[in-house]
């Protein structure tokens, strides 16, 4: 099963624009320089106050369709 590790850093102001339906999928940058996309709305369990941040690993099915995404770190 395909996978990645990221870090992410989205502020409150920019989470704003996914629930205001501007926009639908995050773009990342994986540790290994590939570049992923997946929906915003898989963020929503690692919301706080301050916005998303942390380390994060994403696994994909065989047709690279998100089958995980679970904080690793702080």
């Amino acid at each position: 099963m395909p996978q990645a590790r990221f870090t992410l850093h989205v502020p409150t102001e920019e989470l704003l624009r996914y629930y205001r339906g501007r926009a639908s999928m995050v773009a990342v940058t994986a540790d290994d320089g590939s570049r992923l996309r997946f929906p915003a709305a898989s963020l929503r369990p690692f919301v706080t106050r301050d916005g998303v941040h942390g380390r994060f690993l994403i696994r994909f099915d065989e047709n690279l369709r998100l089958v995980e995404l679970r904080r690793i770190g702080g």
